[in-house]
């Protein structure tokens, strides 16, 4: 089994590793400056700075930031770099590749428990309506069927993290099921091939495989899972920075709930073709958007800890009492001090 799980990582590690180099290709060809700038001034007298998104729906403030140029209005000249998956960004993050990130907490949480240089300074968004996918000729009624299944997943992304909550309404652990490392992508592809009994993808994949899988399309829905997409700041961001980029992205989530039709808009055009226009205007409601810092986080991220340690042997303290350490509220206390009810 462990050498099963490393023969899966290698494809993984390989693909990273080409989306950070396109990503140091973009922002040198964008003219973002130096690389990770998280707060250098430039001649326009704007902070520059670099962001990583994810094309997820998550994090659509940074979308609509972008797409209606708000960021010079606080003062920044912004570089924002769209890349398949949080974990992605995550990597740019801890790359140096970019000061910003747009992340789910899974990987935040993981990146904390290894030690590294990086923070939470806002939940930008949550969402709870996950579902697992699966075909009507495998007999999967409940998440109990899932024992002795292979399911496929993308590991060390929320994904995971939500099988492995399906898992748990069942009594059941990753031990229980034949785990299948997968690209978001791939997901619906090794479904119609029979190469694995189930999925669970980001949800913007799901038409693809009702309409891959047909008549033989069954899905599970599960609410027992909120992913939280986060901003996190690395060590080239300074404060003043971080502050600025919190008062685009709360400006952008005014100007989305002023206009839903035109954030969607937005949306579809700045993932570039990863998101459809059905698909947004269908799943967009269904997250809850704002940027705050609160109890109910710092108690899911010790929750998501405690199972990542054990899951992936990481050696970090995930203690009620060392979670507090993983945030920096001085910038979204700064841009909205109502936000923050942490401690």
């Amino acid at each position: 089994m462990n050498q099963d799980r490393q023969d899966r990582s290698r494809p993984r590690a390989a693909t990273a590793a080409v989306l950070t180099a396109v990503f140091c290709l973009l922002v040198t060809a964008c003219g973002g400056g130096a690389s990770g700038s998280g707060g250098a001034g430039d001649p326009s007298g704007r902070r520059s700075v670099t962001v990583a998104a994810s094309d997820q729906l998550g994090g659509a403030p940074v979308h609509v930031a972008q797409e209606r140029s708000l960021w010079a209005a606080d003062g920044l000249d912004a570089t924002v770099t769209t890349l398949p998956t949080g974990r992605d960004a995550l990597n740019a993050v801890l790359g140096g590749q970019a000061a910003f990130g747009v992340v789910g907490d899974l990987p935040a949480v993981t990146a904390a428990l290894s030690g590294r240089d990086v923070r939470i300074v806002a939940d930008l968004s949550r969402f709870s309506d996950w579902r697992l996918l699966t075909r009507t000729d495998r007999g999967i009624t409940g998440f109990g069927a899932l024992k002795g299944r292979k399911v496929g997943v993308p590991q060390g992304t929320n994904v995971e993290y939500a099988l492995s909550r399906m898992l748990a309404s069942a009594q059941l652990t990753a031990a229980d099921i034949t785990v299948v490392n997968l690209a978001p992508n791939q997901v619906t592809a090794a479904l119609a091939r029979g190469d694995v009994d189930a999925g669970v993808t980001f949800p913007s994949f799901y038409d693809a495989a009702r309409t891959a899988l047909a008549d033989r399309y069954a899905e599970l829905p599960f609410s027992g899972y909120t992913a939280r997409t986060l901003l996190v700041a690395g060590a080239k961001a300074d404060d003043a920075t971080a502050t600025a980029v919190l008062r685009t992205l709360l400006r952008a989530q005014k100007a989305a709930e002023a206009d839903p039709a035109a954030a969607r808009a937005a949306v579809v055009a700045q993932s570039k073709g990863a998101l459809q226009a059905g698909y947004v205007e269908a799943f967009q409601p269904r997250y809850a958007y704002g940027a705050t810092l609160s109890p109910e986080l710092l108690t899911q991220l010790a929750d998501e800890g405690a199972w990542a340690k054990a899951a992936q042997s990481l050696t970090g303290s995930a203690d009620r009492a060392a979670v507090p350490g993983w945030l920096r509220p001085g910038p979204l206390k700064a841009a909205d001090p109502a936000a923050v009810t942490v401690g």
